[in-house]
């Protein structure tokens, strides 16, 4: 038998518990009225939030097939309470002290189950369990439900996932045995902060829940995050073009562009030095420009993605000419930068100019958006609709809409943890550079955002040939002939490795595909040094990824080092280094610029 001594010492004795709870609920009472009489002394429309995701629709379509297949539901109750009967017997039979083999268990990279009081102690044991049959019955059940189209069928599994999630034990007072251990340990101080932590993101989000997820005060972009060295030598409406100082005597011929997504700022590529992309490209002699996109605002409502291509890469080009006098250049494209990437290799192509960029990467970019993955689930024309009425009320989307998008997508991570950490253990979140970046997020113009929605998302135009047209030139993405290196994530839930492969059987070119373990960001800003993860290699694009998959090599670690070999061969001869102002742009300021230092609340 486990020993019960040590975990019922953890366990909080019932009546001090409840004299907690009532100077708690006292106290509470003071602080609630005190943040109501702020608010009110502010706008009027501080909780007025509206958030139209269109789900009852699918919940009842689903409901009614579920309805219509008795002998499923049947069966599943069936299963459920068989597996309710087994719990209950393991759990009597330890606690008479004899053996028994849990029913259920977490999956191995569960992290909420991590204290020992779940293992330990036989009620907190059974609440785990219970929660986890619970969870995968619902979600076993909706799954399996047929007659639903792929769209219905993938927005019931996402948020029938989000309250699986959400209904956690974990997440509660009373079933979470670390909260209920530092409530009776710090006599309900926990509780108090937690609340003064709820109340204060409140009031940072006016009104709306902002949740903290690292110590804003740690960082200072330009201090201890995005601070390669460079100047800004040139900027627009849209961007500013950093160039970074070299750190070789000689660098390559061409330049190196580097256009990250705009629904994200640019220094997730240059977060600290140990993983900098931006250094580590400076650092094998390549001359590196990085285009820093403005956070919009209503001013800027009208731009469009045409607009973002003209003032966006073809701008960038066009200046780096000026600054190192070579009329090409290598280009990075990053996730929605590369799609725009793609569309303006495109039309380069149409208008006979292919030669300006002698080499592209793309990471974790998506150009045929058939199969977008869990972002899918919010493109439809209700959501759609909702979203270009609230837009066209401000003139660009809200900073904070996007990030709360993509928290979602792994919710566990990114929204309950802090929850726990910061509401119910009463703990300030740790300083943590990543999560800084996550949190500045960014606005996007509503005619852009509007356009990228649809014809991508909804439409999937940009993979149809003249699907889309951006300066008077129908794009088709069959007349890229540029080489290209594109590297995408096994665990994406952004950019699904299997939908961004479809560029390698698109382009008429050579293309060397790449595919590195982990996700989206940890998966790209993956530096050597780290010895971290692994990538897959394969000289041959077959028409499936699965085939490509299986006749791919696995190599250790990071994808860096092959990426750094093949850019070599189109970096052209050594040349002297340049620095920023020796060419025909004069230095603007010192990077990383001013643009990047707006956020999304300024």
């Amino acid at each position: 038998m486990v020993d019960q001594q040590g975990a019922e010492r953890k366990l909080p004795d019932p009546m001090e518990l409840s004299r907690t709870m009532t100077e708690i609920a006292e106290q509470s009472q003071r602080l609630v009225t005190d943040f109501l009489q702020k608010q009110s002394r502010g706008s009027g429309d501080a909780f007025g939030m509206s958030d139209p995701l269109n789900i009852g629709q699918a919940f009842l379509e689903m409901t009614a097939r579920l309805m219509a297949q008795p002998e499923k539901l049947v069966q599943a109750q069936m299963s459920l309470w068989n597996d309710y009967m087994n719990l209950w017997q393991t759990t009597a039979r330890r606690m008479m002290g004899g053996p028994a083999e849990a029913v259920i268990a977490p999956a191995p990279d569960d992290r909420r189950f991590k204290d020992s009081a779940w293992q330990d102690n036989e009620l907190f044991d059974f609440v785990k369990q219970s929660y986890l049959l619970t969870a995968r019955w619902l979600q076993t059940t909706v799954n399996e439900v047929e007659g639903l189209d792929d769209k219905t069928a993938r927005k019931v599994e996402f948020y029938t996932r989000q309250f699986v999630d959400a209904i956690a034990p974990t997440n509660f007072l009373m079933t979470n045995p670390e909260v209920l251990r530092a409530t009776v340990e710090s006599k309900g101080e926990n509780l108090l902060n937690g609340l003064k932590n709820l109340l204060g993101d409140l009031e940072r989000g006016k009104g709306e829940l902002k949740i903290s997820m690292t110590d804003q005060e740690a960082f200072e972009i330009g201090r201890n995050v995005a601070v390669t060295p460079g100047k800004v030598v040139f900027q627009n409406d849209l961007i500013q073009l950093i160039q970074y100082n070299p750190t070789t005597e000689q660098v390559y011929r061409r330049p190196l562009l580097i256009i990250a997504p705009w629904i994200n700022k640019f220094y997730i590529l240059d977060l600290r030095e140990k993983n900098s992309l931006i250094r580590f490209a400076v650092a094998q002699g390549h001359t590196v420009f990085v285009v820093s996109w403005v956070n919009p605002d209503e001013k800027l409502a009208q731009k469009s993605f045409e607009d973002y291509m003209i003032e966006g890469p073809l701008a960038a080009l066009d200046a780096m000419e000026k600054a190192t006098g070579q009329p090409d250049a290598n280009v990075v494209g990053y996730c929605l930068g590369g799609t725009l990437v793609a569309a303006t290799l495109a039309w380069l192509a149409t208008k006979k100019k292919a030669d300006r960029i002698a080499s592209t990467t793309f990471l974790t970019t998506l150009t045929d958006f058939k199969e977008p993955g869990d972002l899918g689930v919010f493109i439809d024309e209700e959501q759609l609709q909702s979203l270009e009425a609230r837009m066209n009320e401000k003139g660009f989307l809200e900073g904070g809409a996007m990030a709360n998008t993509f928290n979602m997508l792994r919710a566990n991570d990114l929204i309950w943890s802090f929850v726990i950490n910061n509401y119910l253990l009463g703990k300030e979140p740790f300083p943590f550079d990543l999560l800084y970046w996550n949190s500045d997020s960014t606005r996007m113009p509503a005619a852009m955002h509007s356009f990228y929605l649809r014809k991508m998302y909804q439409e999937n135009k940009l993979v149809q040939p003249g699907g889309i047209t951006l300066a008077g030139v129908p794009i088709d993405l069959r007349k890229i002939k540029t080489p290209i290196f594109m590297l995408s994530t096994r665990e994406d839930h952004i950019a699904p490795w299997k939908t961004t492969y479809a560029l390698t059987q698109i382009v008429t070119g050579p293309i060397r595909f790449v595919l590195a373990a982990s996700g989206h960001i940890a998966g790209v800003v993956n530096p050597p040094e780290s010895h971290k993860y692994h990538h897959w290699v394969n000289d041959k694009n077959p028409p499936s990824p699965e085939d490509w998959l299986a006749s791919a090599t696995q190599h250790p670690g990071s994808w860096w080092p092959e990426w750094a070999k093949w850019i070599a061969d189109f970096g052209g001869e050594k040349v002297p280094a340049r620095k920023p102002g020796d060419g025909k742009l004069k230095v603007i300021e010192d990077a990383p610029g001013s643009y990047v230092k707006v956020r999304a609340g300024s």
